[in-house]
Protein backbone atom coordinates (compact mmCIF):
# COMPACT_ATOMS: atom_id res chain seq x y z
CA UNK A 1 0.00 0.00 0.00
CA UNK A 2 1.67 3.48 -1.10
CA UNK A 3 1.76 5.88 1.91
CA UNK A 4 -0.09 9.52 0.69
CA UNK A 5 2.25 12.53 1.07
CA UNK A 6 -0.31 13.80 4.21
CA UNK A 7 0.33 10.61 6.26
CA UNK A 8 2.79 10.79 8.83
CA UNK A 9 6.29 8.48 8.93
CA UNK A 10 4.87 7.10 12.35
CA UNK A 11 1.88 5.40 11.56
CA UNK A 12 1.10 2.06 10.62
CA UNK A 13 -1.67 2.43 8.10
CA UNK A 14 -2.56 -1.03 7.55
CA UNK A 15 -4.23 -0.40 11.20
CA UNK A 16 -7.54 1.04 11.21
CA UNK A 17 -7.92 4.31 13.43
CA UNK A 18 -11.11 5.52 15.16
CA UNK A 19 -10.98 9.37 13.64
CA UNK A 20 -10.07 7.92 9.97
CA UNK A 21 -13.18 5.36 10.31
CA UNK A 22 -15.03 8.54 11.62
CA UNK A 23 -13.56 10.69 8.69
CA UNK A 24 -15.01 8.02 6.09
CA UNK A 25 -18.28 8.28 7.87
CA UNK A 26 -18.52 12.25 6.61
CA UNK A 27 -17.24 11.99 3.09
CA UNK A 28 -13.73 12.61 3.91
CA UNK A 29 -10.26 11.53 2.03
CA UNK A 30 -7.88 11.31 4.35
CA UNK A 31 -8.49 7.54 5.46
CA UNK A 32 -7.16 3.86 4.26
CA UNK A 33 -8.42 0.97 2.29
CA UNK A 34 -8.74 -0.23 5.88
CA UNK A 35 -10.27 2.23 7.77
CA UNK A 36 -13.03 1.80 5.25
CA UNK A 37 -12.82 -1.90 5.10
CA UNK A 38 -13.64 -1.73 8.77
CA UNK A 39 -16.72 0.95 7.96
CA UNK A 40 -18.51 -0.57 5.65
CA UNK A 41 -18.44 -3.95 8.31
CA UNK A 42 -19.46 -1.82 11.35
CA UNK A 43 -22.38 -0.66 8.62
CA UNK A 44 -23.61 -4.15 7.88
CA UNK A 45 -24.46 -4.10 11.31
CA UNK A 46 -25.64 -0.41 11.35
CA UNK A 47 -26.35 1.17 8.24
CA UNK A 48 -27.28 4.66 9.48
CA UNK A 49 -23.87 4.87 10.98
CA UNK A 50 -22.98 7.98 8.39
CA UNK A 51 -26.28 9.65 9.81
CA UNK A 52 -25.65 9.38 13.18
CA UNK A 53 -22.40 11.06 12.81
CA UNK A 54 -23.45 14.07 10.74
CA UNK A 55 -26.06 14.05 13.66
CA UNK A 56 -23.15 14.47 15.86
CA UNK A 57 -22.02 17.03 14.09
CA UNK A 58 -24.76 19.56 13.71
CA UNK A 59 -25.25 18.89 17.21
CA UNK A 60 -22.19 20.13 18.45
CA UNK A 61 -21.95 23.25 16.17
CA UNK A 62 -25.35 24.83 17.36
CA UNK A 63 -24.25 23.78 21.10
CA UNK A 64 -20.88 25.93 19.68
CA UNK A 65 -23.46 28.69 18.86
CA UNK A 66 -25.22 28.83 22.14
CA UNK A 67 -22.26 28.79 24.00
CA UNK A 68 -20.82 32.17 22.29
CA UNK A 69 -24.15 33.43 23.02
CA UNK A 70 -23.89 32.77 26.51
CA UNK A 71 -20.68 34.93 26.16
CA UNK A 72 -18.14 31.90 26.17
CA UNK A 73 -15.72 32.54 23.39
CA UNK A 74 -13.47 29.40 24.92
CA UNK A 75 -13.14 26.10 23.51
CA UNK A 76 -11.77 22.90 24.47
CA UNK A 77 -12.11 20.11 22.21
CA UNK A 78 -11.31 16.89 22.93
CA UNK A 79 -10.71 13.97 20.67
CA UNK A 80 -11.60 16.11 17.90
CA UNK A 81 -10.71 14.38 15.00
CA UNK A 82 -9.68 14.81 11.15
CA UNK A 83 -10.28 18.21 10.34
CA UNK A 84 -14.07 18.76 8.02
CA UNK A 85 -15.97 21.16 7.29
CA UNK A 86 -18.02 22.96 9.99
CA UNK A 87 -15.42 22.52 12.62
CA UNK A 88 -15.20 23.93 16.25
CA UNK A 89 -13.20 27.45 15.28
CA UNK A 90 -15.50 27.76 11.88
CA UNK A 91 -18.44 27.99 13.91
CA UNK A 92 -17.04 29.82 16.71
CA UNK A 93 -14.73 32.52 15.40
CA UNK A 94 -18.05 33.30 12.45
CA UNK A 95 -20.09 34.11 16.22
CA UNK A 96 -17.40 35.70 17.30
CA UNK A 97 -13.88 36.38 15.38
CA UNK A 98 -11.92 36.83 19.31
CA UNK A 99 -13.05 32.49 20.19
CA UNK A 100 -10.25 30.98 21.09
CA UNK A 101 -9.88 26.95 20.26
CA UNK A 102 -7.82 24.21 21.70
CA UNK A 103 -8.51 20.89 19.85
CA UNK A 104 -6.92 17.54 21.68
CA UNK A 105 -6.71 14.07 19.55
CA UNK A 106 -4.11 11.05 19.99
CA UNK A 107 -4.79 10.22 16.33
CA UNK A 108 -1.31 11.75 14.20
CA UNK A 109 -3.47 11.98 11.30
CA UNK A 110 -5.79 14.26 13.44
CA UNK A 111 -3.31 16.16 14.54
CA UNK A 112 -1.03 16.83 11.37
CA UNK A 113 -4.51 17.56 9.50
CA UNK A 114 -5.31 19.94 12.00
CA UNK A 115 -2.12 21.77 11.89
CA UNK A 116 -2.27 22.20 8.52
CA UNK A 117 -5.94 23.58 8.60
CA UNK A 118 -5.30 25.99 11.31
CA UNK A 119 -2.16 27.57 9.71
CA UNK A 120 -2.14 31.11 10.17
CA UNK A 121 -5.50 31.14 12.92
CA UNK A 122 -3.72 32.62 15.98
CA UNK A 123 -6.79 31.73 17.74
CA UNK A 124 -6.58 28.11 17.45
CA UNK A 125 -4.01 25.41 18.72
CA UNK A 126 -4.21 21.36 19.08
CA UNK A 127 -2.33 19.28 21.46
CA UNK A 128 -1.62 15.02 20.65
CA UNK A 129 -2.64 13.92 24.08
CA UNK A 130 -4.98 11.68 25.64
CA UNK A 131 -8.69 12.04 27.37
CA UNK A 132 -7.08 9.24 30.01
CA UNK A 133 -4.34 11.80 30.79
CA UNK A 134 -6.61 15.30 31.51
CA UNK A 135 -3.67 16.50 33.44
CA UNK A 136 -1.22 16.26 30.68
CA UNK A 137 -4.03 18.23 28.08
CA UNK A 138 -4.08 20.84 31.23
CA UNK A 139 -1.16 21.60 31.41
CA UNK A 140 -0.14 21.82 27.73
CA UNK A 141 1.42 24.66 26.58
CA UNK A 142 -1.05 25.19 24.13
CA UNK A 143 -4.04 24.97 26.65
CA UNK A 144 -1.91 26.93 28.82
CA UNK A 145 -1.19 29.97 26.00
CA UNK A 146 -5.00 30.38 24.62
CA UNK A 147 -7.20 29.57 27.75
CA UNK A 148 -7.58 31.48 30.51
CA UNK A 149 -9.03 29.33 33.46
CA UNK A 150 -10.13 32.35 35.16
CA UNK A 151 -13.10 32.52 32.81
CA UNK A 152 -15.60 29.94 31.78
CA UNK A 153 -14.85 27.04 29.35
CA UNK A 154 -16.39 24.95 26.73
CA UNK A 155 -15.39 21.59 26.98
CA UNK A 156 -16.37 19.03 24.23
CA UNK A 157 -16.75 15.69 24.60
CA UNK A 158 -18.63 14.83 21.12
CA UNK A 159 -18.73 11.23 20.26
CA UNK A 160 -15.43 10.32 22.28
CA UNK A 161 -16.57 8.97 25.88
CA UNK A 162 -17.93 5.59 24.54
CA UNK A 163 -14.40 4.89 23.33
CA UNK A 164 -13.14 4.70 26.89
CA UNK A 165 -13.78 1.90 29.06
CA UNK A 166 -14.56 1.93 32.68
CA UNK A 167 -11.84 0.46 33.57
CA UNK A 168 -10.01 3.99 32.70
CA UNK A 169 -12.31 5.83 35.08
CA UNK A 170 -14.24 8.41 32.43
CA UNK A 171 -15.91 10.12 34.86
CA UNK A 172 -12.86 10.78 36.71
CA UNK A 173 -11.47 12.48 33.84
CA UNK A 174 -14.56 14.64 33.18
CA UNK A 175 -14.29 15.74 37.01
CA UNK A 176 -10.88 16.94 36.76
CA UNK A 177 -11.20 18.70 33.88
CA UNK A 178 -14.77 20.49 35.24
CA UNK A 179 -12.81 21.44 38.56
CA UNK A 180 -9.89 22.87 36.43
CA UNK A 181 -12.41 25.76 34.58
CA UNK A 182 -14.26 28.63 36.18
CA UNK A 183 -18.09 28.34 37.16
CA UNK A 184 -20.63 29.09 34.69
CA UNK A 185 -18.49 26.54 32.16
CA UNK A 186 -19.66 24.16 29.30
CA UNK A 187 -19.99 20.53 29.33
CA UNK A 188 -21.00 19.51 25.32
CA UNK A 189 -21.15 15.69 25.16
CA UNK A 190 -22.91 12.99 22.84
CA UNK A 191 -22.62 9.15 23.84
CA UNK A 192 -23.55 5.62 22.20
CA UNK A 193 -26.04 3.96 23.18
CA UNK A 194 -28.57 1.18 22.70
CA UNK A 195 -31.19 3.24 23.41
CA UNK A 196 -32.86 4.94 20.59
CA UNK A 197 -31.40 3.09 17.37
CA UNK A 198 -34.19 2.09 15.37
CA UNK A 199 -32.87 -2.01 15.19
CA UNK A 200 -32.79 -5.33 17.71
CA UNK A 201 -29.89 -4.40 20.02
CA UNK A 202 -28.40 -7.96 19.47
CA UNK A 203 -28.54 -6.61 15.64
CA UNK A 204 -26.58 -3.39 16.57
CA UNK A 205 -24.24 -5.10 18.84
CA UNK A 206 -22.37 -6.29 15.73
CA UNK A 207 -21.08 -2.92 15.70
CA UNK A 208 -19.13 -3.24 18.70
CA UNK A 209 -17.69 -6.49 17.98
CA UNK A 210 -16.28 -4.93 14.81
CA UNK A 211 -14.55 -2.05 17.06
CA UNK A 212 -13.67 -4.70 19.23
CA UNK A 213 -11.85 -7.07 16.40
CA UNK A 214 -9.56 -3.44 16.03
CA UNK A 215 -9.00 -3.32 19.38
CA UNK A 216 -10.73 0.32 20.22
CA UNK A 217 -13.73 -0.95 22.06
CA UNK A 218 -16.67 1.04 21.96
CA UNK A 219 -18.58 1.42 25.35
CA UNK A 220 -22.86 1.47 24.79
CA UNK A 221 -23.96 3.30 27.58
CA UNK A 222 -27.57 3.69 28.66
CA UNK A 223 -28.96 6.79 29.48
CA UNK A 224 -28.27 6.98 33.32
CA UNK A 225 -24.78 6.06 32.85
CA UNK A 226 -24.29 8.86 30.11
CA UNK A 227 -25.73 11.63 32.81
CA UNK A 228 -23.56 10.66 35.35
CA UNK A 229 -21.00 12.22 33.26
CA UNK A 230 -22.77 15.62 34.11
CA UNK A 231 -22.46 14.98 37.76
CA UNK A 232 -21.19 18.87 38.78
CA UNK A 233 -23.33 20.70 35.86
CA UNK A 234 -26.69 21.81 35.95
CA UNK A 235 -28.54 20.49 32.93
CA UNK A 236 -29.58 23.09 29.86
CA UNK A 237 -32.72 22.62 28.32
CA UNK A 238 -33.93 20.65 27.36
CA UNK A 239 -31.62 18.02 29.30
CA UNK A 240 -30.24 15.13 27.73
CA UNK A 241 -32.06 13.67 24.56
CA UNK A 242 -31.74 12.73 21.27
CA UNK A 243 -29.08 15.18 19.31
CA UNK A 244 -32.09 16.36 16.60
CA UNK A 245 -33.92 17.04 19.70
CA UNK A 246 -31.33 19.41 21.28
CA UNK A 247 -32.58 23.08 20.13
CA UNK A 248 -33.27 22.52 16.57
CA UNK A 249 -32.55 25.53 14.57
CA UNK A 250 -33.63 24.92 11.56
CA UNK A 251 -35.72 21.78 9.36
CA UNK A 252 -32.43 19.12 8.88
CA UNK A 253 -33.10 16.09 6.58
CA UNK A 254 -31.14 13.80 8.91
CA UNK A 255 -33.54 14.98 11.57
CA UNK A 256 -36.37 13.32 9.81
CA UNK A 257 -34.00 9.93 9.56
CA UNK A 258 -34.91 7.14 12.76
CA UNK A 259 -30.72 6.60 13.29
CA UNK A 260 -30.42 10.42 13.83
CA UNK A 261 -31.75 9.75 17.42
CA UNK A 262 -29.59 7.03 18.25
CA UNK A 263 -27.62 7.72 21.38
CA UNK A 264 -28.32 10.83 23.69
CA UNK A 265 -26.53 14.79 23.76
CA UNK A 266 -26.57 16.98 26.27
CA UNK A 267 -25.15 20.63 27.43
CA UNK A 268 -24.25 21.11 31.23
CA UNK A 269 -23.29 24.08 32.76
CA UNK A 270 -21.10 24.35 36.47
CA UNK A 271 -22.97 26.98 38.93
Amino acid sequence: MERPAWAPRSIDITVPSVARIHDYYLGGSYNFEVDRETARKAMEFLPGLPRIVRANRAFMRRAVRFAVAEGITQFLDIGSGIPTSGNVHEVAQAAHPDARVVYVDHDPVAVARTQAVLAGNEGVRVVAADLRKPREILSSPEVQDLIDPNRPVALLLVAILHFVEDADDPCGAVAELREAFAPGSLLILTHASYEGIPLPPERAAGVVDVYKDIRNPLIMRSRDEVARFFEGYDMVEPGLVAMPCWRPESEDPDDEDPFAFSGFAGVGRTA
